[in-house]
């Protein structure tokens, strides 16, 4: 990862500074293969070296941004580069006390307490992503407050004082708009050091696909950013839903291509089928033929 993040022109102060934090905070080695290894980069200098910072100075983040902006991906790098293990947390309407700090079990004859997510998070010193953390009731979070907050511990009734481990970070994401969210209360918000996610640029996109499908011809590398793009606009233009808008969904479409299924079918599974409105299926199959001819073959997106 520190290699990526000099391909990116990341600062060298800041370079030095993750290697300082990896060699002073020591991982359990119980929990090292919880260290992530990145499926996909993160592109974006300026939103690497804000969160770097934030979490050197000992900040919670929270990601903020639509669909397809990396926020998980992103999530998922700062822990590979800072060399901490990662919890993942799903926030949904039924999270409570007990689903993230843990509850009451039975072993060895005694009650004790079963560890949930934060708690080890916090214990071990890990990175813990709070993943869609606006679809939570504000009081099944209300709990957090102590945690992410200057007094760092976690107060358990019955048991003990938890204090967090100086490596523990937070790392929360939300998307606005989607059904099942909420505002965060102003409480929660203050606890975090906030970064609004841009969606992915041309430039970092063909990135990404040079990266992912190093084989891909480059005309071929344009016109699926140029895919990507233009149902981003249309979406923006309020022609689709986000539902086609699947930065995913492309790339998988573009790995059963790879595999010699036909392109219109295989984006028909990642993109096109992700909306189940007729009218709309039929404008994003236009803008896909646009770009990728309906019987291209293989060979002509793939060099060998």
């Amino acid at each position: 990862m520190l290699d990526f993040l000099r391909q990116e022109k990341i600062s060298e102060k800041l370079i030095a500074e993750i290697k300082h934090y990896r060699n002073f905070y020591k991982v359990n080695p119980d929990v090292e293969y919880r260290i992530p290894t990145p499926k996909y980069n993160y592109y974006g200098k300026e939103i690497w070296e804000e969160a770097i910072t934030a979490i050197i100075c000992g900040e919670n983040l929270l990601l903020v941004g639509p669909k397809a902006s990396g926020k998980n991906v992103f999530a998922e790098n700062l822990s590979a580069a800072f060399g901490r293990p990662l919890w993942d947390i799903s926030f949904h309407v039924n999270t409570d006390f007990s689903s993230l700090i843990g509850e009451d079990t039975f072993k060895n004859g005694q009650v004790v307490l079963r560890h949930g997510p934060i708690y080890e998070c916090a214990a071990l010193g890990g990175f813990g992503v709070l993943d869609e953390i606006n679809m939570a009731r504000n009081e099944s979070i209300a709990l957090l407050h102590a945690v992410l907050d200057f007094r760092r511990v976690i107060d358990i009734p019955g048991y003990d004082r938890i204090p967090l481990k100086d490596s523990t970070r937070f790392i929360a994401t939300m998307n606005y708009g989607y059904a099942g969210t909420r505002e965060l209360n102003e409480a929660l918000v203050s606890r975090f050091m906030v970064i609004d996610m841009p969606t992915i640029s041309s430039e970092n996109l063909m990135k990404l696909l040079r990266q992912e499908f190093p084989n891909m011809k480059d005309n071929y590398v344009e016109q699926f950013t140029g895919l990507f793009k233009d149902l981003q606009k249309k979406s923006e233009n309020s022609e689709i839903s986000t539902k086609s808008v699947d930065l995913r969904g492309l790339l998988s479409s573009i790995h059963l291509i790879d595999r010699g299924l036909k392109a219109s079918r295989a984006l028909e599974m990642g993109i096109v089928n992700k909306s189940f409105d007729n009218f709309e299926r039929e404008i994003i199959e236009d803008v896909i033929h646009l770009r990728i001819p309906e019987n291209v073959e293989r060979s002509e997106i793939f060099s060998n």
